[in-house]
């Protein structure tokens, strides 16, 4: 029986779900939900999600609403082996920390801008906002100087969660590859990836227009 991924193709989060899926060959039916109409607060799926966020992944009776709890589900069912999650404790921790990191900081400084301009209107992009992106960038520099990837130094879940959010802050604030150097080359090689030309390269330029179009510019 197939799993069914509620998701948005612009939304890093349903990115990253779409691409753990991918690389695990999960039999998932993905289902859009259109935001702009409404459908995440339709009563059918605020039953499944009450907080009428994407991605949703229904497996049976099983119903989770986080894309970083998805990706450990699904590495933790579908994985052929624990490269992608280490079942090591010290391994995983590391892993499980840098997921964190992305939901707490990559991807809250992004909300920052993405809920004011394409959801209230705003028209700029404030100083603060800039600098937190940038900052945050420098973060990512300083684990990948320790580490090939985000994590350790095979790729692993950690790196896609971080991938869908950072290759969307390159609309916002552009990447200073001369600065960061080492982020520059994750980005490149994630990019390359099959899982990430088929879901999230497509899925990041429609979020970097809309953004566009909403900011004027």
């Amino acid at each position: 029986m197939s799993l069914m991924l509620y998701k948005l193709n612009a939304s890093p989060p349903a990115r990253t779900a779409m691409m753990v899926c991918e690389l695990f060959k999960v039999p998932v039916k993905m289902v859009d939900v259109n935001l702009s109409k409404g459908e995440h607060f339709s009563p059918e799926y605020l039953k499944r999600n009450p907080l009428h966020t994407v991605p949703t992944l229904e497996d049976g009776d099983l119903i989770i609403t986080d894309s970083h709890a998805i990706a450990m589900y699904l590495a933790d069912k579908y994985g052929k082996d624990d490269s992608l999650y280490p079942k090591d404790l010290k391994s995983r921790a590391i892993v499980n920390q840098r997921l964190f990191f992305d939901s707490t900081v990559l991807f809250s400084r992004m909300r920052s801008v993405t809920v004011p301009v394409i959801i209230e209107g705003c028209k700029t992009v404030t100083e603060k906002q800039i600098n937190d992106i940038i900052e945050a960038y420098g973060y990512v520099e300083t684990y990948l100087s320790n580490t090939k990837f985000i994590a350790t130094n095979n790729l692993t879940i950690a790196d896609i969660s971080a991938y869908a959010v950072v290759s969307s802050l390159l609309f916002i604030v552009p990447l200073d590859g001369a600065k960061f150097p080492k982020t520059q080359t994750w980005l490149n090689e994630m990019e390359k990836k099959p899982f990430a030309q088929k879901y999230n390269v497509n899925g990041a330029a429609e979020l970097g227009a809309l953004l566009k179009e909403k900011l004027g510019s």
